[in-house]
């Protein structure tokens, strides 16, 4: 599912000629909002609910330099989710379907009102529902990784 679509712009470049680190962070958290947005909880749903998301932790993964001007996309896959958690990935491609980054993130839902993590309201959880799911046997290839040197 695709879930958010981008142009590199002129200040996401670096002195290396391509898109800064941080840039690709920008464009997965742009693509977080995306999702945010899609299962009801945009502006109106977060007042109307009184609940919104948070970011608990995140794994990104640079596979491609991208350049000015490049178009991209981001692709959403549900890994795993509970009554309050969220376990999403995005995978970020160019316009010729090569991919560029992956971010793996762990969400967390939240009542407004008391800052803890609440579960979501069943409108939302109707909407994770309809997410596209990859079952534990066919997670990306990316997902799931841990951070260390080989030895």
């Amino acid at each position: 599912m695709i879930i958010y679509e981008a142009q590199v712009a002129p200040e996401w470049v670096d002195y290396n000629g391509h898109m800064n680190d941080a840039e690709y962070a920008r464009v997965f958290s742009q693509a977080c909002e995306a999702l945010i947005d899609h299962i009801g909880l945009d502006a109106a749903g977060r007042e109307h609910h009184g609940y919104t998301i948070y970011t608990l932790e995140t794994h990104l993964c640079y596979r491609r330099e991208a350049h000015q001007g490049q178009p991209l996309y981001v692709d959403l896959t549900l890994l795993d989710s509970d009554a309050k958690r969220l376990h999403v990935f995005f995978a970020m491609f160019d316009g010729e379907d090569n991919l560029i980054a992956t971010s793996e993130q762990m969400l967390m839902g939240m009542k407004q009102s008391s800052g803890r993590p609440s579960p979501f309201p069943e409108a939302v959880t109707n909407r994770v529902a309809e997410l596209p799911q990859a079952s534990k046997e066919a997670w990306p290839e990316l997902a799931g990784r841990t951070i260390g040197l080989r030895r």
